[in-house]
């Protein structure tokens, strides 16, 4: 079904991997669109509660495919705008997750900022080196970067090419955990299992609310929240989760 990715299930948890080997998993066009078909297809499917998206242990993404940048032209560029598939991505209900090992440079930094939640091995690196191209990030690396580790080392990023180890990412706010590198896959799992067995409504109400954070002020976003609260309060999920809890028993979601 798919050329330039896999896709697995683990329980509640679907797994994308991006299958480009001698690219170094540097998404082209296509690779973006399969991306977002079978994301949008775990998104659609009611068992699936988290979904996780990687790469293999030498690069996540080593960015944009430059061989097919260079035949590009601006008009077949602004027909099929890469940033709006990143956009389809972001924009989902669900949690996702970027298992990231080796390079995520360019393109692949920028897809693993759209995701919820980071795991790294100890080899990743991070950067957005497009200037070196004669171009700059346009997928969101400018703006996501910026609110994770602020202007004046995003600036040095962009700038001045530096790259960011797993330790120094870690550091600066832009993954959540570093891990070996052979454990990072199975720990961003374990991670995306132990989130899908959460209520799927509250998950989806708090994960909206704690996203829309950076761009709202203080004063908007406790309004969003309590709106938010208020749903998942109203849902029969609520009901089943303290009844649950009260009876010291396992919760049985409906996502309702």
């Amino acid at each position: 079904m798919y050329e330039n990715i896999l896709v697995e299930t683990h329980g509640r948890v679907g797994l994308v991997k991006i299958n480009r080997p001698r690219q170094l998993n540097a998404l082209n066009t296509a690779t973006l669109r399969e991306l977002v078909q079978a994301i949008g297809a775990f998104e659609q499917d009611a068992a699936i509660g988290a979904m996780v998206i990687t790469g293999n242990e030498r690069a996540f993404a080593a960015g944009a495919d430059v061989a097919e940048f260079q035949q590009t032209t601006l008009a077949e560029l602004m027909k099929g705008l890469r940033a709006d598939q990143y956009e389809v991505l972001r924009k989902g209900r669900k949690p996702l997750i970027a298992a990231v090992s080796g390079f995520a440079y360019g393109g692949g930094c920028e897809l693993a900022m759209i995701c919820d939640l980071i795991v790294a091995s100890e080899t990743a690196r991070f950067a957005q080196p497009e200037i070196n191209l004669g171009i700059m990030p346009g997928g969101g690396g400018t703006q996501r970067l910026t609110r994770q580790v602020g202007k004046y080392l995003a600036m040095e990023m962009i700038l001045g090419g530096r790259v960011l180890s797993a330790w120094e990412a870690q550091h600066h706010g832009l993954v959540n955990r570093v891990v070996p590198v052979e454990l990072y896959l199975e720990e961003a799992l374990e991670l995306a299992q132990t989130i899908a067995s959460r209520a799927p409504l509250a998950a989806r109400l708090a994960r909206d609310a704690v996203s829309r954070a950076q761009d709202m002020s203080l004063e908007n976003g406790l309004g969003l929240e309590r709106s938010n609260f208020l749903i998942a309060f109203g849902s029969k999920d609520k009901q089943e989760g303290t009844t649950a809890f009260v009876e010291k028993r396992k919760p049985e979601w409906k996502g309702e």
